[in-house]
């Protein structure tokens, strides 16, 4: 059966937003690390350039999939970097853990400031769905991701909107008084540097894709599905700069300044469920390299195993959580970016194209 135009065209975008946002983003702690915290027009800058190298990214590796059948990062990191490619799988494992501790302590926070419930509850809550959810393999998966993305998409909107209404003046102001200065192309490289691990999340998309054009197209809508709803996010927190970047959980101001006890639970519950999202693409991927070891050798990855490997996982992030949310997001994304451009973004922005351009063309 063939695909329908939104699996060809928007569901590897929507499965990249969906491993990135609860990063971070989604409570906009991120946001502030790597935006805000430069000024507001610099962060939007920054914003620009991250979304720029996820498109291109993007595009580039969904062809190298589509041409070489390569729909799991282990596969895909062979055929790129030979016998290497287990130093981008080293690099993901860690990123994976430190994601799953963001995802912890951000459900944390969560439950206990905006619904008064304890912090270990959130934290198990989260982490014990995305078990649940990877037990129901990849089908399930693309379908929940899609629609709670789309729910994501919606409250953004309505966030946006609202602040618009409510607080319009401080933002036109407080845009015009923030130069371009500062490190905001490098920041733009370092955000979306490590992020750019989604688009391994999305690799078993790909097999929706066709041709190149399709391929190439889904690439470059990746940058844009991933970064609006962020950018949607950052403008409504540009009202509250600079006492936002001080929060732990900056959505919280936010919609406490909006005034509607409401919107602010609705608005939390979906983002709870974007932590899901993100657990769960994450896990996933490396569930589909097991899956794929297992087919080399004749075999069929048990249905068990998938929950199993992901509370493996949970297991040792938990005792990451700890640390915080603040200190996760500082201490361990900025640093973990350099080794995703070593062995991935410059890899396929150069020995993929070569390798792309001496294949046989199709």
């Amino acid at each position: 059966m063939k695909s329908s135009r939104f699996q060809r065209y928007l569901l590897p975008g929507i499965i990249f937003q969906s491993a990135v946002i609860a990063g971070g983003y989604g409570t906009g702690r991120e946001i502030v690390e790597f935006f805000l915290s430069l000024g507001p027009v610099p962060g939007l800058a920054a914003m620009a350039v991250a979304t720029v190298m996820w498109s291109l990214v993007a595009a580039a590796t969904f062809e190298f999939a589509r041409r070489f059948k390569t729909y799991e990062y282990r596969s895909f990191f062979k055929k790129l970097l030979g016998p290497a490619w287990g130093l981008f799988e080293l690099v993901y494992v860690l990123l994976l853990l430190l994601v799953l501790a963001v995802i912890g302590a951000a459900a944390g926070s969560i439950a206990q400031e905006t619904f008064g419930l304890p912090y270990a509850l959130g934290v198990i809550v989260a982490l014990g769905a995305v078990a649940v959810l990877l037990f129901f393999g990849s089908s399930a998966i693309e379908r929940v991701l899609a629609w709670w993305s789309l729910a994501l998409y919606v409250v953004y909107a309505i966030l946006l909107v609202w602040s618009l209404t409510k607080f319009g003046p401080q933002i036109g102001e407080t845009l015009a008084a923030s130069r371009l200065e500062g490190s905001w192309v490098l920041n733009g490289i370092r955000y979306g540097g490590y992020n750019l691990s989604a688009a391994a999340v999305a690799l078993f998309a790909i097999r929706h894709i066709d041709t190149r054009r399709e391929a190439v197209s889904a690439g470059l809508l990746t940058g844009l599905l991933g970064m609006i709803p962020a950018f949607l996010f950052y403008l409504a927190m540009v009202a509250h700069y600079p006492a936002i970047t001080q929060e732990t959980v900056p959505s919280n101001l936010m919609l406490e300044a909006l005034g509607s006890r409401a919107f602010q639970i609705t608005f939390q519950i979906i983002l709870f469920g974007t932590l899901i999202e993100t657990g769960t693409g994450m896990i996933h991927a490396v569930n589909e390299r097991l899956a794929a070891t297992w087919s080399d050798r004749g075999r069929e990855l048990p249905t068990w195993a998938r929950p199993a490997v992901g509370g493996g996982f949970l297991a040792i992030a938990l005792s990451l959580t700890p640390l915080g949310l603040v200190g996760l997001i500082a201490a361990g994304y900025g640093t973990i970016t350099w080794g995703f451009v070593a062995f991935y973004i410059v890899p396929i922005l150069t020995l993929g194209m070569w390798k792309l351009r001496t294949a046989q063309t199709d």
